[in-house]
């Protein structure tokens, strides 16, 4: 019997996909009006990082479009979000959320997609960066032991989302279950502030909010599954009260925090990419601001100034910069505090450096309450 239902979730998965596919796609690209013209663009291989952290890149670049060529392998495999806690998960590249991609406007992405045959779904990518067919959602889906290439044209200047979408219930299952990554679409020239002046960071973090959405088992533990498709029908109904069971940045409860919280010294620049694929979420620096935040993530918009809390709507991811001025240890989170300190949306900034008593100063230490005498 479990077999059986095994083998109907994924016939049910696959007849939604090719539909979605079908529906994207097949109509379209057999009439093409316009070819790519790549003749004498210089072809550059980017090495993807796990998160937090961004692969090599130049923060403006003003020459030629590039064909930037990266590969990524789709891994479901079983992570621990919390002590005790098991998910079997969905990855780009075996992490959550999956790389960063980083590139400049007019670029080309070209992206290798590999789903080996150790996997049981079929998957795809969904590029919010995007034009056209579902976002390449319909031109790259993947069969176990299948790899697919897909090139897209980077033309709008921002951070994006990007997430498995392989049709019908499948494609939130899919997202809840770890599947989605981000990108960067820098402008040529760089970032530029509020007046129009060129800023540069000096570190660049890349954090992933997961909402996940575990059962449990009739005495209340959280179940623990064997692959990817066994926790379908179970994982379906706990997504539909839209509450999710934990939140974690980066894969699991306090990923960046202790020996893994972010870094950064006194008077450096911080450029922050968050990204939310499914829930929105209310980011904040506890002792610190959003120097500069763009709006929906895109570097087209001028970003707004001196945030105390910045938006992220499901399905965006969005650029936030900090110049640290006083060291210590900041926490990172969704101010939604529930969801942060009893979910698990936090993470940590330890900043090394000098004090700065003009700013901040205790003036008495903790001591008794002194009462006024006549």
């Amino acid at each position: 019997m479990k077999k059986l239902i095994m083998c109907f979730a994924f016939c049910l998965m696959s007849f939604s996909s090719v539909s979605y596919a079908d529906e994207g796609a097949s109509s379209y690209i057999a009439n093409v009006g316009i070819q790519s013209n790549l003749k004498g663009l210089e072809r550059i291989q980017q090495e993807l990082v796990a998160p937090p952290f961004l692969p090599k890149h130049q923060q403006a670049y003003s020459g030629k479009s590039r064909i930037i060529e990266m590969e990524m392998v789709i891994e479901e495999k079983e992570i621990e979000i919390e002590p005790n806690v098991f998910v079997q998960a969905m990855t780009f590249n075996g992490t959550n959320p999956g790389p960063m991609m980083v590139v400049h406007e007019g670029d080309y992405v070209e992206l290798t997609l590999k789903n080996p045959s150790t996997n049981t779904l079929l998957h795809n990518i969904d590029f919010h960066a995007s034009t056209g067919a579902l976002g390449g959602g319909a031109l790259t889906m993947v069969s176990p032991g299948e790899q697919v290439t897909l090139r897209f044209k980077a033309d709008k200047p921002g951070t994006y989302v990007y997430h498995c979408a392989p049709g019908g219930i499948m494609i939130p299952y899919h997202v809840v279950s770890g599947m989605y990554g981000a990108l960067m679409i820098l402008p040529k020239d760089g970032l530029k502030d509020h007046k129009g002046n060129k800023v540069i960071y000096d570190r660049a973090y890349y954090i992933g909010e997961q909402g996940w959405y575990i059962p449990k088992d009739q005495n209340g533990n959280y179940k623990r599954y064997s692959n990817a498709i066994e926790p379908y029908a179970d994982t379906l109904t706990v997504m539909r009260g839209l509450v999710p069971t934990h939140v974690t940045y980066n894969g699991k409860k306090g990923a960046l925090t202790g020996e893994n919280a972010m870094k950064a010294t006194v008077g450096e620049t911080v450029l922050f990419i968050h990204s939310q694929a499914n829930e929105d979420s209310r980011i904040h620096l506890i002792g610190g601001h959003g120097d500069l935040v763009w709006p929906g993530g895109s570097f087209m918009n001028t970003p707004t100034v001196d945030r105390e809390t910045w938006h992220v709507n499901g399905g965006e991811a969005v650029a936030a910069i900090y110049t640290f001025k006083q060291p210590g240890l900041y926490a990172y989170l969704n101010h939604d505090l529930i969801q942060a300190f009893m979910l698990g949306g936090e993470a940590h900034v330890e900043v090394n450096g000098k004090w700065n008593n003009d700013l901040m100063e205790q003036v008495s230490k903790p001591g008794p309450i002194k009462t006024k005498t006549n």
